[in-house]
């Protein structure tokens, strides 16, 4: 339910702690990182050390740090995800990330419990059954629209966290099997191979084709920046950007772009963010220059075709111009922005995306690597920009927390005094044995000088007030000791405040909506078969990885439909030259049967 005194969290994806450092530093009021193993992305791990190093320093500005652990586990695994997880617990992690409801029958420490969108939580009594169970917040499907968030919303009271930018399954989350299918990698075991990047083509019954070789289930990628306040209406308290696998120049440029967005609606709402501590930077981020397939807002407000990206799988990155005339070794564009080194794309005369780099820019003259299918009126792309490139990796973000600092006497005593705007303060007390300063005003400016030099720590001064009668001569050395010696009990004051969450639910026994489950609740192991059991399930199916083949079996369920795609949805009843069913065929010649659930506008592909 949407609460005005709720404090909105950015979330964050992070590699690896210099990526997570670079979240926290670009603004990021929340981190999701990958240990070791068992997470949705098995090239994204990370030593304890490295998460512990992560956690201490987010928590210096009250930014949480939730632990991806996301796959579904063997029976001779979850013993070791146990472990694993009270590691984590005991290094300050924040929450963890999960869709194997196993884990929920073991002995678990008090850590928040998050609900993976690989839980497949796509409906009302599904997260309700989750929050009833324990789960502190749900992350919900990317294809849930406003009003479905609204309707979740103003029918719980679980924290509700929504993707807002990046990459988009085709798949509904946790419904997708294709990989695992065709060779073996389950995306529920964070291997997944990335079939629907590839190239596809479509036909009916008779063998008729109604496309040939496209990437029919590539999408755009998501980007709901500028649906920010209709999401914190609707009940969302957490924007997660989507990218473990992003380097340090993604991160700071997408993190800096949303929460500059953010905080522009929390201003605006007279609203809070969950973290402390503001970011500076010296750039202006801009999401078209970061890897993108061109950004859709899905089905947020209303289906429609811009969200495929059926002409290409990679990044297109943003709109230069149109290309005006060409010479032997050189093109002329209407938007003459390029420069050296930037690497530029094009859709050539059939419609296959082409790319190159620039050698060189003299004037209005664009001199490529290739000029292979560069003609008068192409439209040029740039997908990389390399002075903005250069700029980010050349930025060293900073995060600061204000502190206000008082310095005034006290018996026989100056006090230097620091507090921050939580309220924890720190006093140091030097004895007042100084001689009375010739010139009070050097003095004073002396003081106020050494006093705000506060490096490379992470408090920046914001109001350094003195009052003192008789101003002292205090030396710089002497100054910069005291200096150093508040900053140092300051920092001890702050370390003993523990930022870390707890859980508070228990986790409880109730009924589970649905009696009876396929192998796409993803039941693995004997502990996920005794949850279920005890709240009430029936029958069950055991996942897909469990099984030896899976011939005849939905492999996607997807909203994304290629009938509408083409114009042949039933709902424009107009009669069609191609009969049902359809096949998808990919690049061996292999097909997969498509179905149409036209009811509830979702297309299903059939191994």
């Amino acid at each position: 339910m949407f609460n005005k005194n709720a404090k909105i969290e950015l979330l964050a994806p992070a590699k690896n702690k210099e990526s997570a450092i670079a979240a926290i530093n670009a603004g990021a009021d929340a981190v999701y990182i990958g240990y070791l193993c068992y997470g949705a992305r098995s090239a994204a791990g990370n030593s304890l050390d490295d998460i512990k190093t992560t956690i201490d320093y987010a928590h210096k500005f009250k930014v949480k740090i939730y632990i991806t652990l996301n796959t579904i586990f063997k029976d001779s695994e979850i013993g070791q995800v146990i472990d694993v997880i009270y590691d984590l617990y005991n290094i300050g992690a924040d929450g963890i990330i999960i869709q194997d409801m196993g884990l929920l029958e073991m002995d678990l420490p008090l850590i928040p419990l998050i609900a993976s969108t690989q839980c497949n939580n796509d409906s009302l009594e599904k997260i309700q059954f989750l929050e009833k169970t324990g789960f502190k917040r749900v992350i919900l499907p990317r294809e849930f629209s406003l009003d479905e968030i609204k309707n979740i919303s103003d029918n719980t009271n679980v924290q509700l966290e929504t993707f807002v930018h990046g990459a988009l399954c085709v798949s509904y989350s946790g419904q997708c099997y294709l990989s695992y299918a065709i060779g073996g990698r389950s995306a529920n075991r964070g291997e997944c191979a990335q079939p629907c990047r590839k190239k596809y083509s479509l036909k009916d019954s008779n063998g008729k084709f109604i496309a040939k070789d496209k990437f029919l289930l590539s999408l755009k990628d998501f980007n709901l920046s500028e649906h920010i306040e209709e999401l914190i209406n609707a009940g969302v308290t957490s924007f997660k950007i989507e990218g473990r696998l992003k380097d340090e120049v993604y991160i700071k440029n997408i993190v800096t772009f949303y929460r500059q967005q953010i905080d522009m609606v929390l201003d605006k709402l007279d609203m809070e963010r969950s973290s402390v501590g503001y970011s500076h930077t010296s750039f202006e981020p801009n999401p078209d220059k970061s890897f993108n397939r061109g950004f859709t807002t899905y089905f947020l407000k209303e289906r429609n075709k811009e969200i495929s990206a059926m002409q290409y799988s990679k990044s297109i990155g943003e709109y230069i111009g149109r290309v005006k005339d060409i010479g032997a070794n050189y093109f002329i564009i209407n938007n003459p922005v390029l420069h050296n080194s930037d690497g530029i794309c094009f859709f050539d005369e059939y419609s296959e995306l082409q790319g190159t780099k620039v050698n060189k820019v003299l004037g209005d003259k664009v001199y490529p690597n290739s000029m292979f299918a560069i003609k008068p009126n192409v439209q040029i792309y740039r997908n990389y920009d390399n002075q903005f490139n250069n700029q980010l990796i050349n930025t060293k973000l900073q995060r600061k927390l204000p502190i206000d600092i008082n310095i005034y006497e006290s018996g026989d005593n100056i006090v230097f005094s620091m507090v921050d705007n939580d309220g924890i303060s720190a006093d140091l007390y030097i004895k007042n044995d100084y001689s009375p300063a010739k010139n009070k005003e050097t003095a004073l400016s002396n003081i106020q000088k050494q006093l705000a030099k506060l490096g490379d720590t992470e408090f920046v001064v914001n109001d350094l007030a003195i009052s003192i009668k008789n101003v002292p001569f205090i030396t710089v050395s002497e100054l910069n000791s005291i200096r150093r010696g508040l900053i140092y009990k300051f920092q001890q004051n702050r370390a003993v405040i523990n930022t870390q969450e707890y859980r508070t639910a228990p986790i409880c026994n109730i009924s589970y909506p649905i009696k009876k489950l396929d192998f796409k609740a993803n039941i693995y192991n004997k502990y996920s078969e005794d949850f279920y059991k005890k709240r009430g399930v029936l029958e069950f199916e055991k996942a897909a990885e469990a099984q030896k083949q899976m011939n005849g079996k939905e492999v996607m369920v997807t909203k994304h439909c290629l009938k509408y795609l083409f114009n042949m949805c039933s709902k424009l009843k107009k009669k069609s030259e191609f009969k049902e069913p359809l096949f998808l065929v990919d690049e061996y010649g292999k097909e997969y049967k498509l179905d149409f659930d036209c009811k509830n506008c979702n297309m299903k592909i059939i191994y």
